[in-house]
């Protein structure tokens, strides 16, 4: 612990202390490795520094020194708890560079997949953040839900949390038999879950008064520090990729873009952003419903690929809409197996950079459940 002499002309010529305070990085409430430096003034956060790094395992120099294929598995670690979202944008990418059109099907289990990752990451983001607030039941009745989710990843991928189900030109292999009713019957259980959450904690009192008018990040602010995801809409902001850019067939289907409306509170706090991922999972339910009634079950799932993915010299950007926010690859091409420079936009990163403006002023307390509404990984933030 570190003390700060300075003199406080708010009281006048009265020396105080600040004490400078570390939280993490090995602590539950910073959600993995995260090393919060917190100058404090009693119990009021004055000023933050996030110090990253502590999980940083050199993603990009990794993928640069793989072939194209091979970097997907590393783009599962990014953000693991949304590894489906993760590969998304970079197949995505590598198609539009190789001129690809991939079979509708595909598009469709794409599309039904990443948004049941969604729910699954809305899930835990919402049930750690009600935690961090005292309340431990929502955590558990949520991995109700999520295990759920899961098995209908391990069905397909074989794996429960890093997938590498996403290749270049389609999937790895076609969905099981039971797909569709595993899917409807995790929708009927996620919108049953949403109703208890309304009655078990979202218009609870207790938790009102610890999230309401706290850590509120205004529309300007928000935009000025390019945050994306959950955290930009509940400032007000109806900017989704899936909207804007209509990869996949977003464009096909009926859903609506939730953005927070200070109902409790102030437009942009943490209860906000709370409501926000709730929303969402619901209307990840729409887009699954009507994608299961759209897709052609019927038909292969690769498109026809050289056996060695070598494509001309040039680049690419793409993003899309990952749980989190904008997650995005640049990639650059020399014309060899293997890209000459990867670089990942990471939500999680940009995010984070917020944190700084919307605790000054707060409780250490409060510090917690601002930092657990931003809905970080670390794996993401440090790649």
């Amino acid at each position: 612990m570190q003390k700060r002499r300075i003199l406080d002309f708010e009281y006048g010529n009265i020396d105080t202390d600040r004490v400078v305070m570390n939280f993490g990085p090995q602590h539950p409430s910073t959600h993995g490795v995260l090393r919060l430096e917190a100058e404090l003034e009693g119990e009021v956060v004055s000023e933050i520094w996030p110090r990253i790094g502590y999980l940083h395992r050199c993603f990009e120099k990794c993928a640069e020194n793989s072939t194209y294929p091979q970097v997907i598995p590393f783009i599962d670690r990014l953000d693991y708890i949304s590894s489906m979202n993760n590969e998304l944008p970079y197949v995505l990418g590598m198609e539009k560079l190789l001129g690809i059109e991939v079979p509708e099907k595909v598009t469709y289990i794409r599309t039904i997949l990443c948004e049941l990752n969604r729910i699954a990451n809305h899930q835990i983001a919402t049930g750690t953040f009600v935690m961090d607030a005292g309340a431990y039941t929502p955590f558990l009745y949520f991995f109700i839900d999520r295990e759920m989710i899961i098995d209908i990843f391990e069905k397909c991928s074989g794996a429960r949390l890093l997938y590498n189900y996403f290749w270049i030109g389609g999937l790895q292999r076609d969905i099981y038999p039971g797909f569709k009713d595993d899917c409807l019957a995790v929708i009927k259980a996620v919108r049953e879950r949403i109703k208890e959450a309304d009655k078990l904690f979202l218009y609870n009192k207790i938790l009102i008064e610890r999230t309401a008018n706290i850590g509120v990040l205004p529309a300007d602010v928000a935009i000025n520090f390019a945050c994306s995801g959950p955290v930009l809409r509940a400032s007000g902001v109806p900017f989704d990729l899936r909207k804007t850019r209509n990869y996949l067939n977003y464009d096909k289907f009926d859903w609506n873009v939730p953005v927070g409306k200070g109902e409790v509170g102030t437009v942009g706090d943490c209860w906000d952003r709370l409501w926000v991922r709730l929303a969402e999972m619901e209307e990840s339910c729409k887009i699954i419903e009507q994608a299961l009634e759209q897709m052609p079950f019927e038909g292969d799932v690769r498109a026809n690929l050289p056996k060695r993915i070598k494509p001309e010299v040039g680049e690419f950007y793409f993003s899309c809409e990952s749980p989190k926010g904008e997650l995005g690859f640049y990639i650059t091409s020399d014309g060899t197996l293997k890209p000459s420079r990867v670089r990942c936009r990471s939500s999680c990163f940009v995010n984070l950079s917020v944190l700084p403006y919307i605790t000054k002023g707060y409780m250490i307390g409060d510090l917690i459940l601002i930092l657990g509404s931003i809905d970080i990984v670390l794996g993401e933030v440090d790649r």
